[in-house]
């Protein structure tokens, strides 16, 4: 059938481009480890916009990690939004003198929502433009303590938008927090910090992100409300022309799932957001790709572009097609046990990748090298958990549900 040859041939372009990409990034970055930013006056101020959901457990941490920086307290503010919050996050925030500002409102959830609301709000106090840019953290995140110093020295190298180093609190939990954590930490060494070196954009990755002032009045605060709303403003930044700056030096700790469950309900939302992402901007980005010759377009379209749902359909279609005597069983087979075959290399790849992940940053990783052994033979198995995720994806209704942190 000409629609399984169609898919077979597409899957094939797109897998060698991506992989080929992928080694060119391990190869530039392991061979240059991370760009510095020179020195720069600290006189910029900054608002740091944390959401929070039931958080007041956690959230001190943070707040905690923020005073105690290198870069001058005075000129950092801190907002809250207490979003639906059911415990006392908002209280205990309040005791530690930062701006708390409250929400209710079980219709809009997530957030997207949340960063909306907290901008506006400081739109209306007529206070958001007093501050030249804007952090974003999630409030179980922790900063080493020259984190603000770092991304300043970036911000005025001229980034309007920057991302940071994810690492995390707690990698070595097992072999759930360990995949996802090693999932983070290999995009911040080998594609960010690549980008960078290539001179194209950087990916925001969710949470230790900042932009700029001019940013914020371009976008009348906060504007994106998809469930990978961190995806969204990166692809909206690129169409805008903007290119998101990687500042390696900063090193955000981030608490993952350390429950299969909960990882699996964390991941379904974001393949559930990379579809309607790749929905609404794949098209965008391709039109940009081709009249403006902007590679960091061709880059995201490949980072959007749903591989594992096109993998699935084209067995699925296979099946049907051989079930319905449109295609012999033989010839599906046949095909199948290929594609099984790359199946199994790629999973092979999946550890090579992460046995790399780790030798290049075994500085940043906070584990024994048993324990890490352990996590790159388990590396695959975390993301071979990915193909019935994205196919789950494709006809859930996935909504953003709070993860439970254990501070």
């Amino acid at each position: 059938m000409v629609l399984l040859n169609i898919l077979d041939i597409l899957m094939f372009i797109l897998g060698v481009v991506s992989l080929g990409y992928q080694a060119v990034c391990i190869v530039a970055s392991l061979f240059h480890h991370r760009i510095t930013f020179p020195e720069a006056p600290m006189d910029k101020r900054y608002a740091v916009l944390i959401s929070a959901r039931n958080e007041e457990t956690v959230v001190p941490n943070l707040i905690n990690s923020i005073r105690n920086q290198t870069y001058p307290s005075r000129l950092v503010d801190i907002w809250l939004v207490a979003d639906n919050c059911t415990d006392k996050t908002a209280e205990e925030v309040r005791k530690m003198d930062c701006n708390v500002v409250e929400r209710h409102n079980l219709q809009q959830i997530g957030k997207g929502y949340a960063l909306t609301y907290l901008l506006d709000a400081m739109i209306d106090k007529g206070v958001a433009n007093d501050y030249d840019a804007f952090f974003v953290f999630d409030a179980d995140n922790r900063l080493d303590k020259h984190y603000i110093e770092e991304m300043n020295k970036a911000f005025q190298s001229g980034f309007k938008i920057l991302t940071s180093y994810r690492n995390s609190t707690n990698l070595s939990d097992n072999w759930v927090s360990s995949g996802s954590a090693l999932w983070f930490i290999r995009e911040s060494r080998f594609l960010n910090n690549s980008r960078m070196l290539f001179g194209s954009s950087c990916h925001v990755g969710g949470t230790g992100f900042m932009f700029s002032r001019e940013v914020m009045q371009r976008n009348n605060g906060w504007k994106f409300h998809l469930l990978t709303e961190d995806l969204e403003f990166t692809m909206d930044s690129v169409l805008h022309g903007d290119r998101i700056g990687y500042c390696g030096t900063a090193i955000l700790y981030d608490e993952q799932p350390d429950s299969f469950g909960q990882s699996w309900r964390q991941r379904l939302r974001w393949s559930k957001g990379f579809l309607q992402v790749f929905r609404y901007y794949g098209p965008l980005l391709i039109k940009r790709a081709v009249r403006e010759r902007d590679f960091s377009a061709v880059d995201f379209t490949m980072l959007i572009c749903p591989f594992t749902v096109l993998g699935v359909l084209r067995v699925v279609f296979g099946i049907l097609f051989a079930a319905f005597g449109f295609v012999s069983w033989s010839s599906q087979i046949g095909s199948l046990s290929g594609w099984l075959v790359g199946g199994c290399m790629g999973l092979l790849g999946m550890m090579l990748l992460a046995a790399l992940t780790v030798f290049a940053e075994r500085d940043q990783i906070g584990a024994s090298n048993k324990e890490l052994l352990a996590y790159v033979l388990s590396f695959p198995i975390y993301m071979a958990s990915y193909v019935p995720i994205s196919f789950q994806a494709i006809f859930s209704k996935a909504q953003w549900k709070p993860i439970e942190h254990k501070g």
